[in-house]
């Protein structure tokens, strides 16, 4: 099994957003290293241009909770767009740049100023049709897979062919694998720049071959990771996104109005998925349990 990352993409732009991810980290919130207690589940009510939605916030995930009723709280998402809607797949929001957001302008890289520590409880969460996730940085600049402090997504994706259910597994090993790669990678990045820099081609290609082989030798003896039945069921009857499982953090789910996600995911987008009619946050309260 071969790991898919050029590392010669590894250029100064990646080296640009590394440094971003770094500053973002040290600037969250002096409770990063804190340990949180699990909490009683949260309920928010999202109103939008196209209905509501109301959402449970898991208590298991305590520092998204926490954030995500924080933001609510300070009226955060309020005149914020659903800047990324993709059909079949998830409708994204929480960018703080949209709310004044020209027609056609590129949104997405907008946020409070800090990242989230990942809190990833695959499987007991899993990317489900309505799962509410947090949105990131990639793995090659975000190795921890710490969270945006105020995007989030929720899934809409199809139902799963159950022909196909069996490939699951491996597709998460590829994704674990992937995130090893990006880790080591990161742990290399000096090496990584200064060959660029002098444009040492063949090391590039040495240093890649070599984290590759240290990625399959961790992972040469051990099984893929077996799908619960339940996350089996789930995927073939109600359908999601099962290649995002244990690479973002799932931290709630839509309880009610999910026929307005729905409407949203349907509305036509442009180049970079942005609906050409704007879909707002009208407002985000925190409500009792429906």
């Amino acid at each position: 099994m071969t790991v898919a990352i050029c590392m010669a993409s590894c250029g100064a732009n990646a080296a640009e957003k590394t440094q971003q991810a770094t500053s973002d980290k040290n600037t969250e919130d002096s409770t990063k290293t804190e340990t949180m207690a699990a909490t009683d589940d949260k309920y928010v009510k999202i109103t939008t241009t196209e209905g509501d939605i109301t959402v449970r916030l898991f208590g298991d995930t305590p520092r998204h909770q926490t954030n995500f009723l924080k933001l609510v709280g300070e009226g955060y998402y309020n005149g914020t767009l659903f800047h990324r809607v993709i059909n079949k797949f998830m409708v994204q929001g929480g960018d703080p740049d949209s709310r004044e957001a020209k027609k056609g302008a590129m949104l997405g890289q907008g946020d409070p100023g800090y990242t989230l520590e990942a809190e990833i409880l695959y499987p007991r969460h899993f990317h489900k049709r309505g799962a509410l996730a947090a949105a990131r940085q990639g793995d090659q600049v975000n190795p921890e897979r710490r969270s945006s402090g105020s995007q989030f997504y929720i899934v809409t994706g199809d139902k799963v062919d159950p022909s196909v259910i069996g490939q699951l597994a491996m597709q998460m090993r590829q994704g674990e694998m992937q995130a090893e790669f990006s880790r080591l990678a990161n742990e290399n990045m000096a090496q990584i720049q200064a060959m660029q820099q002098r444009g040492d081609r063949q090391g590039l290609m040495n240093l890649q071959n070599q984290l590759i082989a240290q990625v399959e030798a961790k992972y040469k003896d051990v099984p893929a990771p077996e799908l619960p039945e339940e996350v089996k069921n789930a995927y073939t009857t109600v359908g999601g996104a099962p290649h995002l499982d244990g690479q973002y953090t799932v931290f709630g789910e839509v309880v009610k109005g999910m026929d307005v996600v729905d409407k949203i995911e349907k509305a036509q987008t442009d180049a970079n998925d942005r609906p050409l009619t704007d879909i707002r946050v009208i407002s985000a309260t925190v409500v009792d349990k429906p």
